[in-house]
């Protein structure tokens, strides 16, 4: 992208700034001023685009960068975003640099850097560039870069683009109060901008603290072709002149982020869109400058279901949090890559070197991306069953030796344990519960249901009867031991005994064996229960109830009481309706 200065009176602001586009147009951008910074009457950017076929790659090397604060959790914004900037790199053969924003020296710690490094490196996103690999454009924390800063501070003080500003609070309020009460935009009035050398020199003497402040055109507008949102302008009458290094000799975050992202080179700024408001103060210091301006793309927000913004209140927003709730990391960055885009086909499902290969800044949509959790939680079901069957299935035994569940990780329970249960895990977390409910027996709870009541009605303590006496026969042990085959040929028969097939059959098998009116296969289900018991493989903690335990409760069961309580509960149950 070539960038002429044009209209200029003074010979160092004629510059040409050099950009590199996505893939071809590039643009060009002029600048015009009248007596920019002495006498400040007008300035203005505008931004169009034109087609010269030149590929990015002839222009130069591609470079964006992910820049967090190490002040909390890495969002799942702040994830999407490194990703977009991740994907646009590795799309165009660019470099992906992590740069570390702890410039707020009370809110950064060194435990949330690393918990940000680590979230990078779980999702896949390795870095080119910064903390733990160097480079050649370091230091990569902004900590380390503060002589860069004061250096550049220097450079627009002596050229006059800045000026100290010797205001106390107190004052500042008074001009925000006075702006406020004519209606007018709460900008610095600009009292010390024209102050001679004799007054600052006075100021200085007394050891009187001061801000560097960036002159600011007072008429003119700033006008970008952000690569997602087209042309955005802004008035510069509403800005005023700003603070670019506060009285402590700390930089703001403004002044460091154009200094940051010049000197490192980089080509494309690709960042939410709440920080769209900030290219307007980082244009003017990058052409005061002299540095070339970059792209800019800025990405929507990631909203909540009621469309406001995400947060806490909404349940987990950190990439930490998915994690330790079991989710894998190529299901959230599968998931991150559609907020905001797509392919333009009806496929959903990526890895990330297909989004590497498929991604463009151009399918990046402008609007709100509302975070989905439960269909989150079902793309992640699908990625997990997805897996190799050996991967998954050491997943899923290693979290349930882990968790106390069972004793061993390998055997023939385990994986009949998988293969039964896997159409039930969403998440590795939920092997817990889906292996849990198998193990237990709720039986009481189950018949004590209104929803139990057509099957406690059908006889069902008749038919309990005759499952005792099949067990105490030895007929269901002896087809279990037969394994599926011998297990299908009793069923059938206990059946005809009974004069009784389908439903009939099969809801008090399932109730009186399982405890429960719901569930996997049962004939799978009663078959790893006898395996569970004759393995030992479950965990003495795990409330396992075996087989022989479940008929000993049977034998127990009050059959005359539970049909009494039945009416007590519906009319329970009607009442709570």
């Amino acid at each position: 992208m070539a960038t002429a200065l044009v209209g200029s009176s003074w010979p160092w602001m004629k510059m040409r700034i050099r950009a590199i586009p996505e893939a071809a147009p590039p643009m060009a951008i002029w600048l015009q001023s009248s007596l920019y910074f002495r006498r400040r009457r007008s300035f203005s950017i505008s931004a169009t685009a034109k087609k010269t076929g030149t590929d990015a790659e002839e222009e130069g090397r591609i470079r964006v960068r992910f820049a967090p604060s190490p002040t909390g959790n890495l969002h799942v914004g702040g994830a999407r975003t490194a990703l977009f900037n991740y994907l646009f790199a590795r799309s165009k053969g660019g470099k992906f640099i992590l740069r570390i924003e702890d410039t707020d020296l009370e809110r950064s710690t060194k435990e949330s850097e690393e918990a940000v490094l680590r979230d990078l490196s779980w999702l896949g996103l390795d870095w080119d560039e910064g903390p733990g690999v160097g480079g050649d454009y370091g230091p990569y924390r902004q900590s380390e870069r503060n002589s860069l800063y004061k250096q550049s501070a220097e450079k627009l003080l002596e050229s006059g683009q800045v000026y100290r500003c010797f205001c106390s609070n107190e004052e500042l309020e008074k001009m925000k109060e006075i702006a406020k009460l004519k209606q007018l935009p709460p900008v610095y009035t600009g009292k010390w901008a024209s102050a001679t050398d004799g007054e600052v020199q006075e100021e200085l003497a007394k050891g009187t603290p001061y801000t560097y402040r960036f002159r600011v055109p007072k008429e003119g507008s700033l006008k970008i072709n952000d690569l997602i949102r087209g042309e955005v302008s802004w008035n510069l009458d509403t800005l005023g002149d700003f603070v670019i290094m506060r009285s402590n000799g700390q930089p703001v975050y403004n002044f460091c982020v154009t200094v940051d992202d010049a000197t490192m080179a980089i080509s494309h700024v690709i960042r939410a869109e709440e920080h769209l408001p900030n290219t307007l103060r980082q244009a003017l210091i990058y052409k005061a400058l002299g540095f070339p301006m970059p792209y800019f793309a800025h990405v929507s927000l990631i909203l909540a279901p009621d469309r406001s913004k995400l947060s806490k209140r909404h349940g987990a927003t950190s990439v930490g949090q998915f994690r330790e709730m079991g989710y894998l990391p190529q299901a959230m960055v599968n998931y991150l890559s559609l907020l905001g885009w797509g392919d333009g086909t009806e496929n959903e499902f990526f890895s990330l070197e297909q989004l590497v290969e498929k991604f463009s800044i151009g399918r990046v949509n402008k609007s709100g991306a509302i975070f989905d959790s439960t269909k989150l939680r079902w793309m992640n079901g699908q990625h997990l069953r997805a897996l190799p069957s050996e991967e998954f299935a050491k997943l899923i035994a290693e979290r349930w030796k882990s968790t106390g569940i069972l004793t061993e990780s390998q055997g023939a329970f385990i994986q009949e344990a998988i293969q039964l249960l896997k159409d039930g895990i969403d998440l590795i977390t939920d092997s817990d519960k889906a292996l849990s409910n198998l193990l237990s027996y709720p039986l009481h709870a189950t018949l004590k249901s209104s929803e139990a009541k057509p099957v406690l009605e059908d006889k069902l303590s008749e038919f309990s009867a005759s499952l005792l006496a099949a067990y105490d026969s030895g007929e269901i042990l002896g087809a279990l031991e037969e394994g599926h085959a011998g297990w299908q040929k009793w069923v059938k028969n206990f059946g005809k005994s009974l004069k009784r097939k389908g439903k009939s059959l099969f809801m008090p098998l399932r109730v009186l064996l399982t405890g429960k009116l719901h569930g996997p296969d049962m004939g799978a289900s009663v078959l790893l229960l006898h395996r569970a018991e004759t393995s030992g493989v479950v965990a003495p903690k795990a409330g396992f109830v075996t087989l022989n335990d479940r008929f000993k409760m049977l034998r127990k069961l009050d059959w005359e009481a539970l049909i009494e309580d039945q009416p007590l509960l519906e009319q329970a149950a009607t009442i709570n309706n």
